[in-house]
């Protein structure tokens, strides 16, 4: 069940919005207004969550606030991973918070936190376990990233092997589990109060170990996403149908972000549109397609 909406994903970070073609972010702020009103419009009872902030940055919270975006959100999400690519220390967390939270007025989420495995696994339990005693009391909701490692064919999405070196190579052991399915020590200490932050890819081959393994592990809270840029694919339907139906048992976080290269103002994913309202009418066909139907199933279930 749907139960929240995440408006993009990273918005502060090059490699998700180029805000070298939006540097006020003026476009980013209408595109968002207009999504969060068309959808609080559809589904009053969703909570909506501005994409999670990278870095964590205040002074970026307050230009978006200065904009009045945050009046038609009810949360603001951060991701953090200061044991690999922040530059401030992992006791820091309930600072960050509390300067977001100060700035903002609004509940902050942690959607995404998370440790590779790239040096040693003894890193990853001792994040994962200083992750739990730091933020579960701290924050209403806290998404581990990730399950499992990325495969080592597959690209890490937006990043880049060129600029980024040795960090780029990260990104592919930040799971529980590694690519061949044997589970790393820190899957042994997973705290199912806390959720998971999983992408599934377009047409990800790994969909159904993925559910069977949150179920497993007692997730309740999934975060993941709807890629817009995957929307406009010729079989894009059948392909989300089923896997909105694979996860219909657990609360999800849905992210909304990509542009399609069709709809960029350059051919590119992190591209800002060329119209932003055409996010506002893609965020109202999920909403249309996979909240309002199931709203109604429960609103029958009640008045039976």
């Amino acid at each position: 069940m749907i139960s929240s909406i995440m408006f993009w994903n990273e918005p502060n970070n090059l490699s998700h919005w180029d805000f070298t073609m939006d540097p006020q972010w003026s476009v980013f702020t209408e595109m968002t207004q207009a999504a969060a009103r068309t959808v609080r419009s559809l589904c009053p009872d969703l909570r909506l969550v501005l994409g999670g902030i990278s870095p964590i940055d205040p002074v970026f919270i307050t230009l978006l606030d200065d904009y009045r975006l945050l009046d038609n959100l009810d949360v603001v999400a951060v991701h953090g991973f200061p044991l690999d690519w922040n530059h401030w220390k992992i006791d820091e967390w309930p600072q960050r918070i509390a300067e977001i939270e100060a700035v903002s007025g609004l509940p902050v989420w942690v959607t995404e936190v998370g440790v590779s495995t790239f040096g040693a696994d003894e890193v990853q339990v001792f994040g994962l376990q200083r992750t739990a005693e730091l933020l579960l009391d701290r924050v209403e909701r806290v998404y581990w990233y990730s399950l499992l490692d990325l495969p080592p064919e597959w690209e890490a999405t937006t990043r880049h092997k060129e600029s980024e070196g040795s960090a780029y190579y990260r990104h592919f052991y930040m799971g529980l589990i590694r690519a061949d399915n044997t589970p790393k020590p820190a899957l042994a200490h997973f705290d199912p109060r806390m959720g998971v932050c999983q992408w599934l890819h377009y047409q990800d081959h790994r969909m159904d170990t993925i559910v069977e393994t949150l179920r497993r592990m007692k997730v309740k809270h999934l975060r993941t996403g709807i890629s817009w840029a995957d929307w406009h694919r010729p079989t894009a339907l059948a392909w989300f149908d089923r896997q909105m139906a694979a996860l219909q048992d657990f609360d999800l976080l849905i992210t909304l972000c990509f542009t399609p290269p069709s709809r960029g103002i350059r051919p590119c994913h992190t591209s800002p549109p060329a119209n932003p309202e055409e996010f506002a009418s893609f965020a109202a066909q999920v909403v249309e397609r996979y909240v309002l139907p199931s709203a109604g199933s429960r609103r029958r279930i009640r008045s039976a």
